[in-house]
């Protein structure tokens, strides 16, 4: 064999996401575009705003300095580092604490983020606990780095349960990811369970006589609902790091710019950030996209039109709601995590693609029984998909129906 092992087997466990993104393009140029309805990937569809478009070429028509296209400092351009840690201090007021620049780390994306923070913390052997149903990249992150996921469930509408998290701390037990608002539920975890799992994990951190992290995946943060806000986590847990990207607010997925940041309460603050920045270097990154990182030093208070995505939700919630399906509606995020019809969530998404429909199988995300939609396509597509989901529903009580009969 030609490669290696452990990413034979990675392939054979590759991403559901992906695999359902390339069977669209499949059915698109045999059916046509309009004929295929494809809530397989998370990838935003709204313009990015003028002012990040303005920034942009502003930007562009500036870069004629020496220097300007070089090598800078592996966490990012110092000045735009001071930024993100005044827009953080800005939006953490709770905290009662400053960011610096130091606490600013910038990165390739929230994935090149949560990759510096699992390089930074884990030693081979060291555990990650995540709460299901959680994005199905993280065991192949915890993995880059010599650990392993283990996974606590959350309850039946998604919310968190710090006494089943720490139940899965062992001396190995490094971190803890949280996702909120979460990929694929669209939940929001509130002030008083992020502060009881904040307690929970202090508790445990005492008993092991370490601390435990928390790392708080958060690119949907400015994608909430019904005007909510989602709280702070680091007012919740002295030990906190939070990852992000400009990709799901910004909308430039492909432009591959985040950050890490870490909180200004944790003792050694300075040493995990050195960690970090070095951490970007040698995962091969170096720095994070130059001409990206000036473009929304000015915009970090910006987005697209976000509240598309709430109205999108809210008319595919309610068809399918008419249609039978079982579902929590989502708080944020531009996701919908449905119960499938049928126990087994993989053969009911089969059904969805006869009806030329692409959706993910809930156990991809560490929550069999349900399906994930990704509501980055128009509002008439989604209205048009409707009559398809109710004949999906028919289809699959007719499988039940007969299972029963047998």
């Amino acid at each position: 064999m030609i490669i290696s092992g452990k990413m034979s087997e990675a392939l054979k466990n590759g991403s559901m996401v992906r695999e359902m993104f390339e069977e669209g393009i499949r059915l698109k140029a045999k059916h046509g575009a309009d004929k295929v309805y494809d809530f397989s990937l998370g990838n935003p569809d709204l313009p990015p705003p003028d002012s990040f478009l303005r920034e942009l070429e502003r930007t562009v028509e500036s870069c004629d300095g020496p220097g300007v296209h070089g090598y800078m400092p592996n966490g990012g351009w110092p000045y735009v580092r001071e930024a993100v840690a005044d827009y953080l201090t800005e939006t953490n007021p709770e905290i009662g604490a400053s960011f610096k620049g130091l606490h600013a780390i910038l990165t390739v994306g929230a994935a090149g983020a949560m990759n510096c923070a699992l390089k930074a913390l884990l030693d081979p052997g060291d555990e990650v606990i995540v709460l299901a149903p959680f994005f199905m990249e993280y065991r192949f992150y915890a993995d880059n780095h010599g650990g392993s996921v283990k996974v606590a469930q959350t309850d039946e509408r998604f919310r968190p349960d710090p006494e089943n998290v720490v139940r899965q701390v062992t001396s190995r037990t490094r971190a803890v990811i949280i996702n909120t608002p979460n990929n694929p539920t669209g939940a929001i975890y509130d002030e008083g369970e992020l502060k009881a799992l904040g307690e929970a994990m202090e508790k445990a951190s005492r008993t092991l006589a370490k601390p435990l992290f928390l790392i708080s995946d958060e690119p949907y943060r400015k994608i909430a609902f019904k005007g909510a806000t989602p709280p702070s986590v680091f007012a919740c847990y002295r030990n906190t790091l939070a990852v992000t990207s400009f990709s799901k607010d910004l909308s430039i997925p492909g432009e591959r710019l985040g950050y890490v940041a870490v909180s200004p309460l944790l003792e050694e603050a300075g040493i995990l950030s050195d960690a970090l920045v070095l951490a970007n270097r040698i995962l091969g990154s170096v720095n994070a996209p130059s001409l990206m990182q000036r473009a929304v030093k000015n915009v970090l208070r910006e987005s697209s039109d976000l509240a598309v995505y709430e109205r999108r939700s809210d008319i595919m919630a309610e068809g399918l709601t008419k249609a039978g399906y079982d579902l929590v509606r989502p708080q944020g995020t531009f996701y919908l995590f449905p119960r499938s019809p049928l126990e087994d969530d993989a053969a009911f998404t089969d059904i969805l693609r006869e009806e030329l429909i692409l959706a993910v199988p809930g156990s991809g995300f560490g929550r069999p029984g349900h399906f994930r939609l990704s509501l980055c396509v128009g509002e008439e597509a989604i209205r048009a998909s409707l009559p398809r989901f109710a004949k999906a529903m028919e289809k699959a009580r007719d499988v039940s129906r007969k299972g029963r009969e047998t």
